[in-house]
């Protein structure tokens, strides 16, 4: 994986993060550079269930029509088990990046798959943590990534959303 440019936003529900991503739609951005986890299941006597029906992975659930859109707006995606978070779903490029992880393009150590995945693309590991540690507390995470201006732009639109936390990582302000 190469190091990338990235914003990385805390949504505390699904509407949240879903409005920030029609919004990032709605401005123009790449959809192919956008990313979702988050746990997105409650069971509240409710069937929960994933299944894969050609290309398309489906979801029932409370939160079924939200990670059904990402699936079909968003490209890739998967549930992974992640020790110490639980059962994730993602959607989008996040994807490819743990895959790597787990098939050993990347050593997973303590940061397990989705952080060595997030570090792959040069996530710092203190921030990791805060985006696991999120996700254990079944908030979401937004990823955007592309050159700087892209990620600049996605930040602006993003802001708008009010998500908890919005965190943007430039590699250039790292190698300086």
């Amino acid at each position: 994986m190469s190091k990338e440019n990235s914003v990385v936003a805390i949504y505390s529900t699904h509407n949240g993060a879903e409005e920030a991503v029609k919004e990032l739609q709605r401005g123009g951005v790449d959809m192919h550079k956008l990313s979702i986890v988050g746990k997105g299941y409650h069971t509240d006597e409710q069937v929960v269930g994933y299944y894969n029906t050609g290309d398309r992975m489906k979801y029932w659930g409370k939160t079924g029509a939200f990670w059904g859109g990402f699936w079909g707006l968003l490209f890739g995606s998967a549930v992974f088990v992640i020790p110490g978070v639980g059962p994730i779903l993602a959607a989008g490029p996040v994807v490819a990046w743990i895959v790597a992880a787990l098939e050993g393009a990347v050593e997973v150590g303590v940061l397990g798959a989705l952080g060595a995945g997030l570090f792959s693309i040069g996530i710092p590991k203190d921030s990791i943590v805060k985006y696991q540690t999120a996700l254990q507390s079944d908030q979401f995470l937004l990823i955007a990534h592309g050159t700087a201006a892209e990620v600049a732009k996605a930040r602006d639109i993003i802001g708008v959303t009010h998500p908890a936390q919005c965190a943007i990582h430039l590699l250039d302000a790292l190698a300086a």
